[in-house]
């Protein structure tokens, strides 16, 4: 059997994946197992933040693995620390607890807002309005709070405790907090699995503004948007908000699974010995990676982000065959006027990989793609769209 057989025979089903079997790479390229090579602007789903093989990393991840691969949390291990205070020295936040992905660091940001209320307001307060169109997880608790049915169907009951609001809709979530016992709202600032689509900025002043008067925590998931994604360090703050939970993952691990939750002022000493827990979270070779990760995200970099998005955006927004391009960032979707996928398979047999979110193409290329990459990759979408 082939790689393609054995996959269908041995692996769970979950994955519609491209015929594709991708063997190494350098970079922003990267090559099959019959030696074609790709531009990647994919990067695992924002989670190859400098692209493939980065040496950078890899020389912290394999130092790291020479002195210790892992020991529990029932000790120190220094990269575990290093990362939570360089975390929290970048953006304000005061505390710092370890996954392993998105959905368990936004399982961690949910425990945190219900224990949280519970302690101050009674245990009935534990409802939390998420947004609809939304994607949170696939556990059954963020499962419950991404606000898409679609996702929902085949796994009812899911836990109780979420409403949903119209990304926008300021009337509607004033009445879901009056109408609810509120612990917490928890948004993406921009919708990632729901089309690429960034919230405004009168809507979020209004989430904050809402939960300031109702004493609501603020929970932004910055699974996908964080880690330089959108331009900045983390989405909130090209907002110019500081929310009281951030829950992050993808890019901070560069390939290796970590995730975060990031934890302000008021919430800081919620947790408290077994109260929560994670036999890999905080794993120091994933820590001491990230760390090599966060310490090149600088302002330099984030100015290189801003310009390569300004040049995609500029380039597409009004080439033949595309309706709009939105998003943040290096976190753009593509409107075709063709299905999607035509464009996508297009891309793929002329050497760029893209990927789809709902009816858009989507890209996420690697924050330090080189320009002359990135131009020609520009010029195949262009023309895939254009046929």
């Amino acid at each position: 059997m082939n790689i393609f057989e054995k996959d269908s025979a041995f692996i769970a089903g979950t994955y519609a994946r491209f015929p594709v079997e991708l063997v190494s790479g350098k970079g922003s390229l990267v090559k099959d197992r019959n030696g074609k090579e790709y531009i990647d602007l994919s990067t695992g789903i924002a989670v190859n933040t400098f692209g493939i093989a980065d040496s950078q990393w890899i020389n912290a991840v394999t130092e790291q693995l020479t002195k210790i691969q892992h020991a529990s949390n029932l000790y120190y291990t220094e990269p575990c620390v290093t990362l939570a205070e360089l975390l929290c020295q970048r953006t304000g936040l005061k505390k710092v607890f370890f996954g392993n992905s998105g959905a368990e660091a936004n399982e961690c940001a949910i425990k945190v807002a219900r224990k949280y209320a519970a302690e101050k307001k009674g245990k009935d307060y534990n409802v939390i309005i998420t947004l609809k169109n939304s994607f949170h997880g696939r556990t059954i608790t963020t499962l419950a709070a991404t606000g898409q049915d679609v996702f929902h169907n085949d796994f009812l009951p899911l836990t109780e405790g979420f409403v949903y609001c119209e990304a926008g809709n300021i009337a509607q979530l004033e009445s879901l907090v009056s109408s609810n016992k509120v612990c917490a709202i928890m948004f993406e600032l921009v919708q990632g699995e729901g089309g690429v689509l960034p919230l405004s900025q009168e809507f979020v002043d209004a989430i904050f503004e809402i939960a300031e008067k109702n004493d609501i925590l603020t929970i932004c998931d910055e699974v996908q948007t964080g880690n330089g994604r959108t331009g900045a360090l983390y989405g909130f703050m090209k907002y110019g908000v500081l929310p009281d939970i951030v829950s992050t993952a993808k890019g901070l691990g560069n390939g290796l699974p970590l995730g975060a939750t990031m934890l302000g002022e008021k919430v800081k000493d919620v947790l408290t010995p077994s109260s929560h827990g994670s036999t890999f979270g905080g794993n120091p070779v994933a820590c001491a990676g990230a760390i090599s990760v966060i310490n090149r995200i600088d302002e330099d970099l984030l100015k290189e982000v801003n310009k390569k998005s300004e040049f995609i955006v500029d380039s597409l927004e009004d080439a033949q065959g595309i309706k709009s391009v939105s998003g943040m960032g290096l976190m753009l979707g593509i409107e075709t006027e063709k299905d999607a996928g035509e464009v996508i398979k297009y891309c793929m047999d002329n050497g760029v990989l893209v990927i789809k979110a709902k009816n858009k193409v989507r890209l996420l290329p690697a924050l330090n793609i080189p320009f002359e990459l990135l131009e020609k990759a520009v010029e195949v979408i262009k023309k895939g769209c254009a046929l």
